[in-house]
């Protein structure tokens, strides 16, 4: 088999090849990425259903001239692979690698750094009227899911673009949504000969020549315009996006090269923001993706050809899962809500158990939490599973819709904390320093499965208001002997009576404890302080520090306004004199690595600690 993949070097190669090679392209390429994902886990199926849509984008477009935003992003490898990036692409998602999405530090062709959904409509209109503005007449492509179109940010984006004239290009890739057809062969029909660049010329210039003709001319184009929309309705039913401004075209195959490039190229003929809409399958090429492309959707490390990944460790996700539906049993009134992340947060056995009460309200976390506010005011508990990097689009309404109105609502909050691969979109370190500033919310931070338990059942039953819960991506770390879980705002561990403290709280307890032990074998004595509940701060956790010489607050969240922050504050306020040093994450945006290697450079390791520590003691000795 011919390595066509070998001689392309960036978008302008494809365009010296026939369609058998650019098909032949298009299996080299889905071979690549499931031998790829299969070692470095990552986004799977949403990548092998836009193979050919990549091929044609690099086909019909001039890149990076003109412009290629990818919602989410997260479907992006193909067109890593198509613009220099095929040689580095193994690196995907490890230390020092390929991003698993796309990055504008990375390649001139990622435009912009993305990993949040619905996003693209907006920031490429953006780029579309800072080129008419500047003079460049490129074209602007996003691309966005059938997903997507769930969050309401696409329609802000959409109902803006309506008012653009030219060169601004939406491609809807649907996978999975069923949007209305156009119905019978008049439809077909219309949409086939309406798309062909030789039908748009004609169309051009018979309009060009009508409006020249004196007195009717313009007259008679507009009669003419008037007439084929009317006969449009008739036969081709008007969509949402004709109502916006666009010219919606398809459904096209999204697996078809030849006609996407045709496609494409046509579209760019039209003189107003176009819509075209494509049908892919998720998991195209790899069967047991394309049989189960939930599971596949995002994946770690898999055996090819079983499809099976390593043996299943518990997680928080599913702890919480399964405690909300114990909790669920005997509470009638308990409702889960999800932003469209069912299997990700655990809420499976919920959805099958307790249908009626289980919401997945699509990509709009906004809603979520609004809608969660409306439920409450009727009597009903919602609990809004989200992951921490998605709970900072719902910033407003948190405050808004449920802390001004009183309403008792739980926040699980899963992938607190340091993600890993994913990286700097999705690090869940921002949600601790936002919650602050909400007024009356309660925040427990659990460091192991246990408390989760508990600390949900005690959200659940015994706390009025809002609350949250957030704990760690994965599974629980290391657990001291006769560890015994409490519902008390702080614990402490250790020597009670040491003049060095380390306090902090969620997955850095493990490493603390760690750091503890290894300090008492060089006869170094400390306490460890451990936050149970970080929002408010037990001020008697305050009080527990005030006799020490030196706190160390260890923090896996952002420095400025996180907890460590708000303890030095309440540390001051008491008269404290002694040395404070915190170590949070200074620089949010790091690039991506494995969630253990992420903590090592972070400093937020029980190796850091003990050298911490090591460092003030002797210092401390030699005064």
């Amino acid at each position: 088999m011919n390595n066509i993949l070998a001689g392309i070097n960036s978008p302008d190669d494809l365009k010296k090849l026939n369609n058998e090679q650019l098909n032949a392209l298009c299996e080299e390429i889905r071979s690549l990425i499931i031998e790829t994902v299969s070692n470095n886990g990552g986004h799977l199926s949403s990548n092998l259903g836009v193979v050919e849509l990549s091929v044609a984008l690099a086909l019909a477009f001039d890149l990076p001239k003109d412009s290629i935003v990818w919602d989410v992003g997260h479907q992006s490898y193909p067109y890593k692979i198509l613009t220099g990036r095929s040689d580095e692409f193994k690196t995907i998602r490890t230390g020092g690698g390929l991003s698993g999405f796309p990055s504008n530090t990375e390649s001139e062709y990622d435009l912009f750094t993305t990993g949040h959904s619905s996003t693209s409509v907006s920031s490429a209109l953006g780029v579309a009227i800072a080129n008419q503005l500047n003079g460049d007449d490129s074209f602007v492509v996003a691309i966005i899911g059938d997903g997507a179109l769930s969050g309401g940010l696409a329609y802000e984006g959409l109902n803006n673009a309506g008012r653009l004239h030219k060169n601004f290009i939406v491609i809807l890739n649907d996978n999975n949504m069923s949007i209305s057809r156009n119905v019978g062969s008049m439809a077909r029909y219309l949409t086939y000969i309406r798309t062909k660049s030789r039908y748009i010329k004609i169309k051009k210039n018979v309009e060009y020549s009508l409006e020249k003709i004196p007195l009717i001319g313009k007259k008679t184009a507009s009669l003419l315009r008037k007439s084929k929309n009317a006969i449009k309705k008739i036969f081709y039913n008007s969509t949402i996006f004709d109502d916006f401004g666009f010219a919606y075209y398809g459904p096209f195959d999204g697996h078809n090269v030849e006609t996407l490039k045709d496609t494409l190229k046509s579209a760019k003929l039209i003189n107003k923001p176009v819509l075209l809409h494509v049908r892919t399958n998720k998991g195209k090429g790899y069967p047991y993706a394309e049989e189960a492309p939930d599971i596949f959707h995002g994946v770690s490390a898999f055996n090819v050809e079983s499809g099976l990944s390593g043996e299943k460790t518990q997680t928080f996700s599913d702890v919480f899962g399964e405690t909300l539906c114990n909790l669920a049993e005997k509470n009638a009134k308990i409702c889960a809500i999800t932003a469209a992340m069912r299997y990700g947060t655990g809420l499976s056995e919920f959805h099958n158990k307790y249908k009626n009460r289980f919401f997945d309200v699509g990509i709009a976390e906004e809603h979520a939490v609004t809608f969660s506010g409306g439920l409450s005011v009727k009597g009903l508990l919602p609990v809004f599973a989200v992951y921490s990097t998605f709970l900072q689009r719902s910033y407003d309404e948190i405050i808004h819709d449920l802390s001004l109105q009183g309403s008792k609502a739980v926040i699980a909050i899963d992938r607190a904390g340091i993600v890993g691969e994913d990286g700097k979109t999705h690090q869940g370190i921002f949600d601790t320093a936002f919650l602050q500033s909400i007024p009356n919310i309660t925040v427990y931070s659990p460091s192991y499965f246990c408390e989760l338990k508990a600390q949900l059942k005690y959200l659940v039953n015994d706390v009025d208001g809002l609350s949250a819960i957030r704990y760690s991506r994965g599974k629980e770390l290391f657990k001291p002997a006769g560890y015994k879980n409490t519902l008390d705002a702080f614990s402490v561990y250790g020597d009670k009576n040491a003049g060095i403290a380390i306090v902090t709280y969620g997955r850095l307890f493990s490493f603390a404890m760690q750091a503890c032990e290894q300090l008492k074998k060089q006869e170094i004595s400390i306490k460890v302080i451990k936050l149970n509940k970080i929002i408010p701060i037990d001020k008697e956790s305050v009080c527990t520090a005030l006799n020490c010489k030196s706190v160390f607050f260890f923090e896996e969240g952002v420095a400025y306004g996180g907890i460590g922050e708000h303890f030095a504050r309440l540390l001051l306020e008491k008269g404290y004199a002694g040395k404070y040093i915190l170590k949070a994450i200074e620089n949010p945006f790091f690039k991506h690595d494995t969630m253990m290697n992420s903590l090592k450079d972070l400093g937020l390791t029980d190796e850091t600690m003990v050298s911490e520590i090591q460092k003030f003691y002797i210092e401390r000795e030699r005064n």
